[in-house]
């Protein structure tokens, strides 16, 4: 019965994380997908969304409105970089590179300079600092609480990317953005929008995130691996590949720790190897 419990609890636990990884991987799935950009401060949203996070919670005590907050503050952070900085520079992969490195060091220093390199932690209501039993486990309240929200998440995405006019016109620039250009869809303005939604997401992550991974210099450079493998698994510009993507990384992190803590990063890069000799595409990926 204690083996069958470790097995529950460690899927739950990683399925949990999965949800994590899916806030943090579709937005940069679709960036990859729609723009063709390696955006590496993309971890930077998500450590910058824990950070402003902490501040309106000091500032306002109110945890339910750092959320929305965060998350929106650095989407127009996300904004301004497309705008500004790398829509000047065209489609010219290694600039792009550069331009989002330096701006990954930048921030993280920014980050240094105004919240100092103190470890902090996102302290969520009371209520969800519980457990809840189920089947004769005590599951914890908070992790059920990202499984709700990654999946509400993913559903809305998949009815706008499906269901709707401006989803069929960010399907279309993922295909081919030459031919979407050439029937009048506005690129642009498309490109700019999931930029922002991604800066967006990965924000919302880190508030969420902070809560059991903290907040803390050098988390984004820890976590971009990792959204970068659920990208790569799942294959770019598909929210489906980036939901199963998440959640086999999700899951590959945290049995690899709890089996075989000595060669854990083999457990988790070596399925993205793999898939990605048999299918560089990704699982998802298109031709």
């Amino acid at each position: 019965m204690d083996s069958l419990n470790f097995w529950v609890i460690q899927t739950f636990n990683g399925i949990s994380y999965g949800a994590l990884l899916f806030l943090l991987g579709a937005g940069l799935s679709l960036i990859f997908g729609v723009m063709r950009i390696v955006n590496l401060a993309h971890g930077s949203y998500f450590l910058l969304g824990g950070y402003v996070a902490l501040t309106v919670i000091w500032t306002t005590g109110s945890w339910a409105l750092a959320i929305p907050v965060a998350a929106l503050t650095i989407a127009v952070v996300g904004l301004l970089m497309e705008r500004i900085f790398l829509r000047p520079l065209g489609f010219d992969p290694l600039r792009q590179v550069l331009l989002t490195v330096g701006f990954a060091f930048l921030f993280q220093q920014a980050a240094l300079d105004i919240w100092t390199g103190n470890n902090f932690d996102i302290n969520p209501p009371q209520a969800l600092t519980e457990s809840v039993e189920f089947a004769g486990l005590f599951l914890p309240l908070y992790r059920v609480f990202m499984i709700a929200t990654a999946l509400a998440i993913g559903i809305v995405l998949w009815l706008a990317m499906e269901k709707t006019r401006l989803g069929a016109q960010v399907r279309a620039t993922v295909d081919d953005a030459q031919m979407a250009r050439g029937v009048g869809i506005d690129t642009s303005r498309i490109s700019m929008m999931i930029f922002s939604l991604g800066a967006f997401l990965a924000a919302l992550g880190g508030v969420i995130g902070g809560a059991f991974l903290g907040v803390y210099p050098g988390l984004d450079f820890e976590i971009l691996p990792l959204a970068f493998a659920v990208v790569i698994i799942g294959g770019m510009g598909s929210l489906g590949g980036a939901a199963i993507g998440a959640l086999l990384v999700g899951l590959a992190d945290n049995f690899g720790k709890a089996l075989f803590p000595e060669i854990s990063y083999f457990t988790l890069y070596a399925p993205m190897a793999l898939i990605l000799a048999v299918k560089p595409t990704g699982l998802f990926g298109r031709e």
